[in-house]
């Protein structure tokens, strides 16, 4: 367990993040970076029904704004949070500086509706971004454009054009003074962006703001216009054509913390994940809720734990993979069917087959258009697998019949050349121009 929750951290695994001030540089650093750790902190957190209980059970305001002044997250270790981050294996972590509720986790003169003059009296925003830095971590740094506990709100800003206005430079003045606050960080995630879209929300003034002040940083496109980068949520889903991107998932289902949420996702399920962002040259973003107290769930913080041992072992499956897929795979970039033991990633010559389905001790696969010169099995050099390969058809050899563990194991396999799989909906490929698989729309998508 992580030290800060009870237990001593193995720091062999080291993340090397060297801040950029150049936009490019920036950016092509977090198309690379793979794995990164959303945090999820509030005054919900102290309710534990979720991060939207103040909208959903209606809760009246002035009763909610009351539990600013028992906020007081003890266990909430900043220190120690980045540690487990790095730990995971994750390069980056993006953390709530403040919610749709309104309540900032930082000291702000814009928002004093803030835990560094209510309660706690901590600017949280600053422990979490001095650790980040002590320990070589990304920092991005969550936003809600929303604020649903100040007046005007944006139901008022739809109802009156006074109100509009007012709210709208509240906004802009916040997001001012957090970028302003915090220089530098690595990205400013949006969120929120209720009712408006990016005219409503004068985005591109946004931008240009944030921007004149920190020329480097990335933008999520939640606030209207596209971004930098694309952010599926709940979905793992490469975008096409191709840019950055980050798949944002919960360890459970929920954001914030739910006393009643105990459907937190085993970490072979997470790293299936990490995989399968790594197939599409994309990165996870997988949230964990602190408790109110602020400690972070065991069930989570195991997870983290195993991931990151699972990522010391396989790690070169992951970090600088290129988008690999089984060409044309409609529906293979989001299903497994094409192959049949697990998903494949690829970087250089180097094709890495992660086996999430256990083949037994001989198995085979076909579709290789590159002529393999190797196999190893990562984590297991004392374990002789061997290879043969015939046209298209690679047959490996010599594994156990069953799995050493539940975690996925990893074949990384050398050709002669950047690997590519072609495979068709027959049983061998056609020698004339034919119908990609599907060769017409189909009801699978939907």
């Amino acid at each position: 367990m992580c030290e800060g929750w009870g237990g001593t951290l193995a720091m062999s695994h080291q993340v090397q993040v060297h801040q950029s001030r150049d936009h490019q540089t920036n950016l092509d650093q977090f198309a690379q970076a793979r794995l990164g750790l959303f945090v999820h902190l509030g005054l919900y957190s102290m309710l534990g029904r979720g991060e939207w209980v103040l909208n959903k059970e209606q809760i009246p305001i002035e009763k909610y704004q009351r539990l600013a002044q028992r906020f007081d997250p003890v266990d909430f270790d900043a220190d120690a949070l980045a540690r487990l981050a790095v730990q995971a294996g994750a390069k980056y972590l993006c953390f709530t500086t403040m919610h749709h509720e309104g309540f900032a986790l930082y000291d702000s003169d814009v928002n004093p509706f803030c835990s560094a003059r209510m309660g706690a009296k901590r600017d949280l925003v600053e422990e979490v971004v001095s650790a980040c830095r002590r320990h070589g971590l990304r920092v991005h740094l969550y936003h809600s454009l929303n604020h649903w506990t100040h007046q005007p709100d944006a139901v008022d800003a739809l109802e009156r054009d006074d109100a509009y206005e007012a709210f709208i430079e509240f906004t802009h003045e916040r997001i001012r003074e957090l970028v302003t606050r915090f220089d530098p960080i690595d990205c400013l995630w949006y969120d929120g962006w209720w009712p408006f879209n990016a005219e409503g929300w004068q985005a591109q003034a946004m931008n240009d703001m944030v921007r004149s002040i920190q020329p480097h940083v990335l933008f999520n496109g939640r606030n209207g216009l596209p971004g930098d980068f694309a952010t599926p949520e709940g979905h793992i889903t490469a975008p096409q054509p191709y840019r950055a991107w980050e798949a944002c998932m919960t360890h459970n289902d929920s954001w914030g913390y739910h006393a009643g949420d105990s459907h937190f996702k085993s970490a072979a399920e997470v790293i299936a994940m990490v995989i399968k962002v790594a197939a599409g040259a994309g990165n996870l973003l997988i949230n964990v809720g602190p408790e109110g107290s602020g400690r972070i769930p065991e069930p989570s913080v195991r997870m983290l734990e195993q991931v990151g041992q699972w990522m010391e072992t396989n790690g070169e499956s992951i970090y600088g993979s290129e988008p690999m897929t089984l060409d044309p795979l409609t529906r293979g970039n989001h299903r497994s069917d094409f192959i049949l033991h697990g998903q494949i990633t690829a970087r250089d010559h180097t094709l890495y087959l992660h086996l999430l389905r256990w083949p037994g001790c001989s198995f085979s696969m076909g579709g290789l258009e590159s002529i393999a010169r190797s196999v190893r099995w990562l984590g297991q050099d004392d374990r002789d697998v061997t290879m043969t390969q015939s046209g298209t058809r690679l047959t490996f050899n010599g594994l156990p019949e069953c799995a050493p563990n539940a975690l996925p194991q990893v074949l990384a396999i050398e050709c002669d050349e950047p690997p590519t799989l072609y495979m068709t909906g027959g049983m061998r490929v056609p020698r004339v121009e034919h119908p990609r698989y599907d060769p017409c729309p189909s009801d699978i998508e939907y």
